[in-house]
């Protein structure tokens, strides 16, 4: 992985915290998980997003991620239409 990939990847989520995103986790085994929130914080190392509650038994959680996830494609990120 190259410093200069890393770099433009925090560059783009510190660029869009505060805006509501999508994100898909990939958790092996061909499933998935598709949640939506907002991008809380950028950090030199991770980054933040606040997943919205769905029910009862899904409530609302902080969630962090490295942003070697991205590049790994252990998660996939896309902006919501608000």
């Amino acid at each position: 992985m190259e410093r200069t990939e890393f770099e433009k990847v925090r560059a783009s989520v510190k660029e869009q915290c505060g805006n509501r995103v999508e994100i898909r986790l990939d958790r092996g085994r061909n499933k998935v998980d598709i949640q939506t929130g907002v991008i809380k914080e950028a950090y030199p190392s991770v980054f933040t997003i606040q997943v919205e509650g769905k029910s009862a038994d899904r409530p609302a959680q902080l969630l962090s991620f490295s942003y070697t996830d991205i590049i790994t494609r252990d998660i996939r990120m896309r902006l919501c239409a608000e």
